[in-house]
């Protein structure tokens, strides 16, 4: 009984994400910047968690973030660009030179990246494609290497990170993520070329997934947070896409006009 009532959790909750996606997404604006900055100031929390700092060092962090966070707010600040570059990089460089600790000030970089990022793909010309395009991609891939890896099984994939990876699913995500891309092609003229890119971003996902993975087994925790019920913490259900946002955002930035 107990299994099936955390299957129903996790479902609600997993729909409550999807829908909260969605309509932020749907928003763009400052609908969109509000959940990313809010998510972005949950994670850097998770993310000091894992690297072990005190909670005056967390706070401190979160406090620098928020920073570049602001200033990317559409039409009420700068907005996503360089200037919300820069300070994301001295926020991380403030963040090292205060704390002492240059993982912490990882952490502003690893979250505050994709934010930005994020927010430059939904700005562009048809930014809400583009934008659906880069998040959905990673949920396309985490499905398909868990259906794949559930009927296939195999060799594991990274046994010392993540013990219930293998390559089947690391090929069925690639797989789905790839097909994922053509349907857009097909029905919403997603442009070919970031069709074509789409296995390689699926493999930065996955890359994302294992390495949050493997901060979490070195911090000898097994979420990232427990503010989800039966999904861990933020970091846990975007690690993907953190890895996926900025090489989205340089792919569309490089296509021709």
């Amino acid at each position: 009984m107990k299994k099936n009532s955390d299957l129903g959790k996790r479902l609600v909750v997993a729909l409550a994400l999807i829908g909260l996606a969605f309509v932020a997404l749907w928003a763009g604006g400052l609908g969109f910047w509000l959940v990313l900055s809010v998510a972005g100031i949950l994670m850097i929390g998770e993310w000091a968690m894992l690297a072990g700092v005190d909670s005056r060092q967390r706070r401190l962090a979160q406090y620098a973030l928020s920073v570049p966070l602001a200033i990317m707010a559409p039409h009420l600040a700068a907005g996503p660009g360089f200037l919300a570059l820069g300070l994301i990089a001295g926020a991380a460089f403030f963040t090292a030179a205060v704390t002492r600790s240059a993982r912490l000030a990882g952490g502003v970089l690893y979250v505050g990246l994709p934010v930005l990022a994020l927010l430059v793909l939904r700005e562009r010309e048809h930014g809400l494609l583009l934008t659906f395009w880069a998040m959905a991609l990673v949920w396309a891939c985490d499905s398909g290497a868990f259906f794949a890896g559930r009927a296939i099984g195999g060799p594991k994939l990274a046994p010392s990170i993540s013990p219930n990876k293998t390559w089947a699913g690391f090929l069925g995500g690639l797989l789905a993520a790839a097909a994922f891309a053509f349907v857009l092609v097909l029905l919403f003229d997603l442009p070919v070329l970031l069709a074509l890119a789409t296995p390689l971003l699926a493999v930065l996902a996955q890359i994302g997934d294992l390495y949050e993975s493997h901060l979490k087994r070195h911090a000898g925790v097994k979420d990232s947070g427990n503010l989800l019920p039966g999904h861990g913490g933020i970091m846990d259900r975007l690690d993907g896409l953190v890895a996926v946002a900025p090489a989205a955002a340089l792919l569309v930035l490089a296509l021709p006009r």
